[in-house]
Parts: C-alpha cells; structure tokens; sequence
C-alpha cells in the first residue's frame, strides 16, 4: 500500500469507525461462554457456522464437559457428534481434543494469553487468537478478520484483498488503534443488522460503498 492510498483509507477508516461508534456503542461477543477454554471452543467452533448454532451446542457441550481434563478424556467419535450441528465436525473434534491436551501438557491447564502461544494451538489462527486475546484477557494488538470484516472491509474499499493476514496487516495501517478493540464485533454487528450477505437495497446502508 503506497503513502496515498493508505492515507485516503485512512481518512475513510476514520469516518466509517465514528458511524460504527454511533450505531453500535458498546458490542459485546455473541458467543456464550464462562472462561477463557469455553470462549477458546466456541471461537473454535464458530469456524463456517453461526453464531447462533454454536450458542445452542455450547449450551449442551458445556454442561457435558465441564473441565479440561473432561476433553483431554474425550474419545473423538463421541465429541464429534457432540458438535455434529457445527459443521466441518471432525476436523473440528481433532483440533479442540488436540489442544485440550497441549493446554493440559504444557500450559499448566490454563489457556495462554500470548498470541505466540494461542498460535501453536492445533486449529488457532489469528482471527480466533485475536478473538480470545480482547475478550478473555483485554489484550489487542490486532484486529479479528472474519466473513463479515473481510465482505465488508472490501465493499467499503479499505482492501482490495481477500487473504484474511493481509486484511489484518492493511486494517492495523489505518484505523486508529483505538478502534481495534470493538472494530470487528462491530462490523459483525453492522453486518447482521444492516448490510447482510444477501442479496439487499445498498443504498439503504448506514455506511456508503466506496466510489
């Protein structure tokens, strides 16, 4: 990205997180969840599913499994029919049961707050480590890039990529770094509500396609 076009993104950027700010003021993450392992798991699981569907599988998981030490003894045909509703459940199965046991092995039981950490987490990416790094633990030195972020982030000419990484890099050069902590709930939030992927009026949207 050259000098002038990060500055005119910038400028956009800056313009479309006061509309998100105003719209939505205080977003919160959807998912349900009571610890840091729980949020870890429903990030997981969120991969190509809704929000709301993992809510519901969350709901009988969680009282399934209540510990740690429940996944790492879990057999791997039983806890992919555990989250069959999820979708893409066996690769799933394998990470989450896989990284129950490096938490367990080498982190002490606790899930780790380094993005260094949460990235030798069989299945962690950044998006998902970005996501339990903010909302578990207050930390942000980077901007979750999921469907809603990458489909909209686009639309609005931030980027012209698709590589959710270099969404990321790209997003961290000109929103403010104030905005990184609520941007992607927010865009998430914008995405539900007013510009969702179907098919729609545009130009009934709070925030303008770029020109």
């Amino acid at each position: 990205m050259n000098a002038r076009t990060r500055a005119t993104r910038h400028t956009r950027a800056v313009e479309i997180v006061k509309v998100l700010r105003k719209l939505f003021p205080h977003p919160t993450v959807a998912l349900r969840y009571g610890s840091p392992w729980e949020l870890l798991v429903a990030v997981m699981l969120s991969a190509q599913c809704t929000d709301k569907k993992v809510n519901e599988v969350t709901a009988r998981l969680f009282r399934k499994y209540r510990t740690l030490e429940a996944y790492c003894r879990a057999s791997q045909t039983a806890f992919e029919q555990d989250i069959f509703q999820t979708g893409f459940y066996r690769q799933k199965a394998k990470h989450i049961l896989a990284t129950a046991k490096r938490i367990r092995d080498v982190y002490d039981g606790t899930v780790p707050s380094a993005m260094e950490d949460l990235l030798s987490l069989p299945g962690v990416a950044r998006k998902t480590a970005n996501v339990v790094r903010n909302a578990a633990f207050g930390l942000v030195d980077g901007i979750a890039v999921d469907t809603h972020v990458r489909r909209l982030t686009r639309r609005w000419g931030l980027t012209t990529s698709t590589d959710p990484k270099r969404i990321e890099r790209e997003l961290m050069e000109i929103l403010p770094r104030s905005a990184w902590k609520d941007f992607t709930l927010q865009v998430i939030e914008y995405g539900r509500t007013y510009c969702p992927a179907k098919r729609h009026d545009h130009a009934a949207c709070p925030i303008p396609d770029a020109r």
